[in-house]
């Protein structure tokens, strides 16, 4: 059966290129990169090209690059990292919109005595900046704002949100796994003090990822162990998965153009064709800040996971939201909090692509979907009821 994969927010295909330059480093550089012996020293000194690597796509300084195993540590480490090296402060800001990683971790540390301010989101997923220099106090240790979204692409104004926590003197991070490698950053230029971002985003493989710490910040290490990673991160490194992460950051800098050319004209075409075919389709998310590869679209009366279903029987691989939150039948968090209908907010489906789609993949989604969603429709006591009220509608009209 064909296979089109169109989540690439979830996952996305290891390059073949990385596996090459990982290859080596199961069988014959298998050296512990904290040992003495040469064996083992030619390991580190892989480790510190990867995180050149790293660096290079983020416009950093290789010393602020400390390797982990996911986002998900990533965001944990940020967080708990600049709390525990503030115990004073107590309170922190974040927004409604967050990954799991993050947006879990707010309700548990608001259930642990900690205060945290959630700003909402506009009908476009957009924050509103004065909503966000009001939540700002003087015992805020720190500000966690995701920089594009991972449902609908959205893209926040860091630098903006950034100006803002500076003036007010506390720490911004952001979890950037799904704007790395898919739009430029430069943090060189940029008001940012901690970034994440996730190696299985970016053609690397699952189970590695990185936590951007700028020079000057008090940061407790949330691994505590040995003295790898500077001794920001204890645990022997997971040499061949970071050298794949370096190889995919090259790569994924290299064809960065491509990202906000070729694949933006494919997701476009995608998006315009099924709003042309598909009966009472929105787009979530604002249209133009937005991920190059992103569209999130709910559709009336029918609910996602048939969509998703019936999408797999042609091979068609989708989301309706978060993959963390992909077993969970409550209706996106993203999509409630940008007061989406409740007759679509169950009828949401995310299709991301990557630099590996062709137009045929885009032009084969467009085939199937638009009469999945039809079929869906003609099933539904919703539809049914849409449609009689249509028909009567036409009816009256002529009489």
């Amino acid at each position: 059966m064909k296979v089109v994969y169109a989540d690439n927010n979830a996952t996305t295909m290891v390059a073949p290129e990385v596996i090459e330059a990982m290859l080596p480093y199961f069988t014959e550089h298998y050296g512990n990169p904290s040992s003495m012996h040469s064996f083992g020293g030619q390991v580190a000194k892989k480790i510190e090209v990867a995180r050149q690597q790293v660096a290079d796509i983020l416009g950093a300084d290789p010393s602020e690059i400390v390797f982990t195993s996911c986002g998900t540590e990533s965001d944990n480490a940020a967080i708990w990292g600049i709390l525990r090296a503030n115990p004073h402060k107590r309170h922190m800001v974040t927004s409604r919109v967050e990954h799991p990683a993050v947006y879990n971790l707010c309700k548990y540390l608001a259930q642990s005595g900690y205060h945290v301010t959630e700003l909402g989101v506009d009908s476009n997923g957009m924050l509103n900046l004065n909503e966000l220099a009001d939540a700002v106090r003087e015992d805020t240790a720190i500000v966690s704002i995701m920089y594009a979204n991972n449902e609908t692409g959205v893209i926040f104004p860091i630098e903006e949100i950034g100006a803002i926590v500076k003036q007010k003197g506390s720490i911004l991070h952001t979890d950037a796994v799904q704007a790395v490698g898919k739009i430029p950053l430069d943090l060189s230029k940029s008001t940012i003090d901690l970034l994440t971002l996730s190696g299985h985003k970016l053609h690397a493989p699952k189970g590695v990822g990185a936590l951007f710490v700028r020079k000057g910040i008090t940061f407790s290490p949330f691994i505590i162990g040995g003295h790898q990673e500077k001794n920001r991160r204890g645990g022997t490194e997971n040499v061949p998965s970071i050298i794949g992460l370096g190889k995919a950051c090259e790569l994924a800098k290299k064809f960065m153009s491509e990202e906000t050319t070729r694949v933006k004209q494919l997701r476009d075409k995608l998006e315009d064709e099924i709003l042309k075919k598909a009966p009472d389709p929105r787009v979530n998310g604002h249209r133009t800040q937005r991920l190059p590869n992103t569209t999130n679209m709910s559709f009336e009366f029918v609910e996602g996971e048939a969509i998703l279903l019936l999408l797999n029987e042609k091979g068609i691989c989708a989301s309706s939201g978060s993959a963390c939150t992909s077993g969970s039948l409550e209706p996106s968090h993203v999509l409630r909090a940008m007061g989406v209908p409740f007759t679509a907010v169950h009828g949401s489906v995310r299709l991301s692509l990557s630099r590996y789609n062709t137009m045929e993949d885009v032009d084969y989604i467009i085939e199937h979907l638009p009469p999945i969603i039809r079929r869906l429709r003609e099933i539904s006591p919703y539809g049914r009821e849409t449609k009689v009220k249509e028909q009567t509608a036409r009816a009256s009209a002529r009489i």
